[in-house]
């Protein structure tokens, strides 16, 4: 299945580290295979990402709480 990433919004957010972060947030597309006009057609998943802008990817929660999978640093929304 071909995937594709739009994006939704973007936020700043404070890290563990101290550091300030950009988050990206995005839904994820899928191309709808259904029709066959030779124009790329694309649909929701229902699935949103959550991204640095440097593109490392991060774990949010439903508690609002995120983790930046690669190196365990938190972050709360500024």
């Amino acid at each position: 299945m071909d995937l594709k990433l739009q994006l939704l919004d973007s936020f700043p957010a404070r890290g563990s580290d101290g550091k300030a972060y950009k988050v990206c947030a995005y839904e994820r597309l899928r191309r709808d295979d259904t029709v066959h006009d030779g124009q790329d057609r694309w649909l929701s998943t229902g699935v949103t990402e959550y991204r640095l802008d440097s593109g490392d990817q991060i774990d949010a929660r439903a508690d609002g709480g995120m983790t930046v999978l690669h190196s365990g640093v938190t972050l709360q929304r500024a």
